[in-house]
């Protein structure tokens, strides 16, 4: 007879719990931020949830379907507020959000970036569109026209998609090392053919990810507050 604490029947009960697409993309998202997205399969995300790899199908019918829904799981925690907002200070909200996301969730930040290649932009999940068209909103509430909302929109976003790319790279080859040099590895590249590079250890060392994110926006802002106050000009 089991014991008032025996556990045994746990995994029997969670194997009767049912199902839903909320669970099943939950499961397949914390299996990629602990293992890569490799270790994404059916069979492997069955196996977390107590389930036969089949049970999953009505949710997730093949591996693309559960690439797509582990992209929307995360991009519907993105923070765009509507209305009443400053278009730049919404969109450097927007931008750490997002960095925040990419930190928390590295893995899927190449699915962002790459997925959407494959698929035309009328038959992508919603929840993948509502950025965009929350951020045409900021912008069109604040006066820019549609057509020019939508290259701000796609200068940014390609910045903001970068800079991703390039912070998830800054890894350390060796913490214990106390010469930047030795820290990034970078003792290994041949001087003569890299001296810049290595030049520049000790700021590629002090890499701030947050700061230059400000950075950067400000830079394209800039730029874009020139672009749009030449287009105002010309109405």
């Amino acid at each position: 007879m089991s014991s008032p604490t025996d556990t045994t029947d746990g995994p029997k009960l969670a194997r009767r719990a049912p199902l839903t697409r909320e669970v099943v993309l939950t499961a397949a998202l914390r299996l990629v931020d602990d293992e890569g997205l490799a270790a994404l399969t059916r069979r492997r995300l069955g196996q977390e949830l107590g389930r036969d790899a089949m049970a999953l199908y009505r949710h997730a019918p093949d591996r693309a379907a559960l690439l797509d829904g582990i992209v929307e799981l995360v991009l519907e925690q993105l923070d765009i507020s509507s209305g009443g907002q400053n278009w730049q200070a919404q969109f450097v909200r927007t931008a750490h959000d997002f960095r925040r996301l990419g930190l928390a969730h590295p893995h899927v930040v190449s699915l962002i970036v790459t997925r959407p290649l494959a698929t035309p932009l009328g038959l992508r999940p919603l929840a993948t569109l509502r950025p965009l068209e929350r951020l045409l909103r900021v912008l069109t509430d604040a006066g820019v026209p549609p057509p020019l909302a939508l290259q701000v929109y796609r200068l940014y976003i390609g910045f903001l998609y970068g800079h991703m790319l390039t912070e998830l790279q800054e890894l350390v080859a060796d913490p214990e090392e106390t010469s930047d040099l030795l820290r990034l590895g970078l003792h290994r590249l041949p001087a003569r053919e890299f001296p810049l590079v290595r030049g520049l250890a000790a700021e590629l060392a002090g890499y701030d990810g947050a700061a230059e994110l400000d950075q950067g926006l400000a830079v394209l802002f800039a730029g874009l507050t020139t672009k749009l106050a030449a287009s105002a000009h010309h109405l």
